[in-house]
């Protein structure tokens, strides 16, 4: 009995990195090692630099502390942190059943304006790419349609009769007919 508790003892390390391995492996989000490797420096550099000054340090001071990049820093540490649900109560003391979600949702996020988005997404997929071209230029980079003739060669009413032509496939997209 003696001998298998010792022998138990002796592989508690090995049985804890097969725990962890098994973990690491078989989890759904995956953090790089290096990226680990960073964040748990930067837990240590927030240790040292919190007893030398007496508060916490910011994630600049974090960055220079460790020679790394500001945003690698930021990265690490929000890898290795648990995620919450949405549906938690998002203070601790929380009774009247203020969730994450309540405090991070968008008032201006329309479901209306998704799918519309999504209609002129996909009617504008459906124009040629001549067309896209077109408005591509007139519309992203401000070209007049004299500008856009020269550009692909073709007169300035072929270039209004095209935009024409294309602005109204995208409605008629839109519109579902």
């Amino acid at each position: 009995m003696a001998a298998a508790l010792f022998l138990l003892w002796k592989a508690r390390p090995m049985i804890a990195g097969e725990i962890r391995r098994y973990l690491r492996d078989n989890s759904a989000v995956r953090v790089s090692r290096s990226m680990r490797d960073l964040a748990y420096r930067a837990l240590q550099a927030r240790e040292k630099l919190t007893a030398e000054s007496g508060r916490n340090p910011s994630v600049d001071e974090l960055s220079l502390a460790l020679g790394a990049p500001r945003a690698e820093v930021v990265f690490a540490l929000d890898a290795i942190s648990d995620p919450i649900s949405l549906s938690e109560p998002a203070w601790q003391d929380a009774e009247d059943g203020g969730t994450v979600m309540e405090q991070i949702r968008d008032s201006r996020a329309n479901p209306d304006v998704w799918l519309e988005r999504l209609a002129i997404a996909d009617a504008v997929e459906a124009l040629s790419e001549r067309e896209k071209r077109i408005l591509s230029l007139r519309y992203y980079y401000g070209r007049t349609q004299t500008e856009v003739a020269r550009e692909i060669h073709i007169s300035q009413a072929q270039v209004s009769r095209l935009e024409k032509n294309a602005l109204e496939s995208i409605r008629r997209g839109v519109e579902g007919g």
